[in-house]
Order: structure tokens, then C-alpha cells, then sequence
């Protein structure tokens, strides 16, 4: 039997299709890259937005068309929850589909492919240059705009001690290790446990390797968290990506985003970031959800331009079937929902730049991400001026900026 893998979405699901790449090696099934010699399909899916789900049936689609023999298995949060049947009904009616998996329950994926006897040992090697470790499942949260929650139920954390020896065998072989999950700032609200201190446990008994984090909310980072990323950058990439998602108490309320005000999102990014000569912060923000005025939408325009952003992700309002959003009200004209999304990019973009430009002539902790490209610690990514650097080598260096793009210039061993 040969195996086609395809993944949709965040970091989770991409360690999710790891489990299930280190599951099919360790039962010496064969995967293939090329879909049309594959006999099995396994789509690893988003429902953060609806584009998200489309790419997937259309994807779905397209292996059929090239490979009408081939069966497919839909695992991750389309599935969903039996609160969305009318998902699942979509997705069970597209050609060749023959098994819904909810979240990443890797055995139902096993029982799917026919296997018997599995192991589930995490992949020891990656396919990535960085590694992905997921330490927490599910969100506790009840956003209205969000299907993730739906999909994923309740927050669970995984032991530590699971988590680092995991870690340690990753990091054998993979410079930096991105810490995911669907919502990591809770890890351990149900093991008497933190993130931050999950954080200084990996770094000190996991040596040499540079950590990173994904996703998190700005009020969750406590005080030894935030002395890791201050204090400690070559094992704690001074990087952050703190969901925003509107600058306007008003809509975050309608959102659900019950635990902060855009003053008190200010003042936790105001105080991580400091006085840090190298800090990347990145947000999400939803340009045009229900009930947002013209005025909400300055709000938050006006709090991307105070904070010290370096990038921004910016979405469109996407109804999502299930979500609370829908029974909501005022709902934005889709022209007014362009206008703002695309004024938002235009203020992440000149943040970008600025930081590119401020960059020029630093120095930077670099990992070589493939031929002839790399990733600094504050998450910029750079021309590695020597192109003969291996995939997954970590050096130090000189960033040069010549024709819009930074050149990672490595210093020598023996400078400081």
C-alpha cells in the first residue's frame, strides 16, 4: 500500500501528519509524494476559514481526478464535531472519501488505513528543517468566531516528562523546535503545571537546541515565560504571535474574547517585548466581523500602528457553520470587509519593512532552512550568503541588506 499526504492549517496538524508519517515508516508502508501512484489519500484539514475548507474538497477532487482508483481519509477539524453535521455531510459526499477522523486521533487513522499492531512513537527525525512539538490539545475557550473548539474539545496537556524526552531525541537532529499546540498558553491549567515552566524545564534539560514558540495569548505569558524570551534568546527565540483579533473592546466582547481589553493586550506586549534590541511580534487580526463600525476598525488600526509589530496576519471575517458568530447581527458588506482587511495589510506590511530595515547590519542566530535560505530568531527570513550550508545548520550572523532582502553573512568561529 502506498500513502499520499497532503496538510492543511497551523503547526498542529503539520506535527499531527508527522505522528501519522512516523506511524506509516514504523509499520513499513510505503508514502508517496505523487498522488497519482498512491492507493490512499490522508487529508489533514483546517476549518479556521472557509477558504480553508474549500482548498480542501478541491484538493480531495483534484486526487480523484488524477487518481480515480485512490481512496481518501479526512482526519483533522473539518470533521468537526457532532454539532456540524452539515460539514461532515459535505465531506462525506466528495468523491472517494471513505473515513471522517475527528481532531488527531492517529489510531482511527490506523483502523482507516486497515493497520494493525501500530506504533504510535513520535517521529525521531522530522521532515521539516525545524521540528514540531505538540504539548496540548483542545481550547478551553469559546471564541464565536471559532470552529477549532468544536473540533478539538476541551484542553488537554501531555506530561512533561513525555514532552521532554521527545524533545531530546528531536533535537538530535533539528536545530530549533516549535512548540505547538491548538491553545499552549493553557498548558498545564490541568496538571498544576505553566507553560513557562514547562519552557524552563525544556531548556534545561534539553541542551544546545533553540526553542519557539507558536501561537499564545499576550495576558498568558507569565513572568518566568517572559524572562525566557528576554533573557535567554539562544534557547528562546525572542519571538511572539499574539492573537489580537480586533483593537476594539466592543467586538472583542462580541467575539468572546472575554480575558482582555486592548489596554490590557498593550500593556502585556508593552511589557514582554521591553526594552529587547531583537523581538519578531506577529498578530492575527479579523478585518470585518459582525457589528464592526468604522470606528471599531480605526481602533484597531490605531493600536497596530502603537505596538511594536513586526508582522500581520490579516482575515477576513469567515462565517463558520456552528460558531455563535452566526447568530449575531449588523453583519459587515463584504466591499467594506476588502477595504479594511487590505488597509490592515497595508499597516502589517510597513511594520514589516520598518523591521527589515532596523535589521540591516545586526547580527542574527540564523538556521538554514534550505538551499541558500534561513530563519533568524525573530523570525525574519534571510539569504544565506553561503548557498554550500546544510539544510538544518545553525550559525551566527551578519545581516546585510541589498535590494530589499537581508543576507545572512556568517561570522567566523573565532569572532565574538
Amino acid at each position: 500500500m502506498k500513502v499520499f499526504l497532503k496538510t492543511f492549517g497551523c503547526r498542529a496538524n503539520q506535527y499531527d501528519t508527522e505522528t501519522v508519517r512516523a506511524m506509516l515508516a514504523a509499520g513499513e508502508i510505503e508514502e508517496t509524494v505523487c498522488v497519482e501512484d498512491a492507493d490512499v489519500a490522508v487529508f489533514n484539514s483546517c476549518s479556521v476559514t472557509s477558504a480553508a475548507e474549500a482548498d480542501l474538497r478541491a484538493s480531495v477532487r483534484q486526487a480523484v481526478r488524477r487518481n480515480p482508483r485512490i481512496r481518501s481519509i479526512v482526519m483533522g477539524c473539518a470533521p468537526g464535531s457532532p454539532v456540524r453535521d452539515e460539514s461532515k455531510a459535505q465531506l462525506r459526499s466528495l468523491p472517494s472519501v471513505s473515513h471522517l477522523v475527528e481532531g488527531a486521533d492517529i489510531l482511527s487513522v490506523a483502523a482507516a488505513l486497515g493497520l494493525e499492531h501500530v506504533s504510535l512513537q513520535p517521529a525521531a527525525v522530522q521532515t521539516g528543517s525545524r521540528a514540531l512539538i505538540r504539548i496540548q490539545e483542545g481550547c478551553n475557550q469559546h471564541c464565536t468566531f471559532c470552529a477549532t473548539t468544536l473540533a478539538r474539545g476541551k484542553s488537554r496537556s501531555r506530561p512533561a516528562a513525555e514532552i521532554v524526552r521527545e524533545a531530546a531525541i528531536l533535537a538530535l537532529t533539528h536545530p530549533e523546535i516549535v512548540v505547538t499546540g491548538i491553545h499552549i498558553g493553557s498548558y498545564g491549567d490541568d496538571c498544576d503545571s505553566s507553560l513557562g515552566q514547562l519552557m524552563l524545564e525544556l531548556i534545561q534539560k534539553v541542551p544546545e537546541v533553540r526553542f519557539r514558540l507558536t501561537s499564545i495569548e499576550a495576558t498568558e505569558v507569565d513572568d518566568t515565560l517572559r524572562q525566557l524570551l528576554s533573557l535567554n534568546p539562544r534557547r528562546l527565540a525572542p519571538c511572539l504571535h499574539a492573537p489580537l483579533q480586533s483593537g476594539s473592546d466592543s467586538v472583542l466582547r462580541r467575539m468572546g474574547r472575554h480575558w482582555y481589553t486592548a489596554q490590557s493586550y498593550a500593556d502585556a506586549i508593552e511589557e514582554i517585548v521591553g526594552n529587547s534590541e531583537v523581538f519578531g511580534l506577529s498578530a492575527d487580526v479579523i478585518a470585518g466581523f459582525p457589528g464592526e463600525t468604522d470606528d471599531d476598525h480605526a481602533a484597531t488600526l490605531a493600536l497596530v500602528e502603537r505596538l511594536p509589530f513586526t508582522s500581520l496576519h490579516v482575515f477576513p471575517y469567515s462565517p463558520r457553520p456552528g460558531t455563535a458568530a452566526l447568530r449575531l447581527g449588523n453583519q459587515v458588506s463584504a466591499p467594506t470587509v476588502a477595504a479594511r482587511a487590505r488597509e490592515l495589510r497595508s499597516a502589517g506590511a510597513a511594520r514589516s519593512s520598518a523591521h527589515v530595515t532596523r535589521r540591516d547590519g545586526g547580527r542574527a542566530d540564523v538556521v538554514v532552512t534550505g538551499r541558500g535560505r534561513g530563519l533568524t530568531e525573530d523570525y525574519l527570513s534571510v539569504v544565506v550568503a553561503d548557498p554550500a550550508l546544510p539544510r538544518r545548520t545553525r550559525f551566527q550572523a551578519t545581516l546585510e541588506g541589498i535590494d530589499g532582502q537581508l543576507i545572512a553573512n556568517p561570522v567566523p568561529a573565532n569572532h565574538s
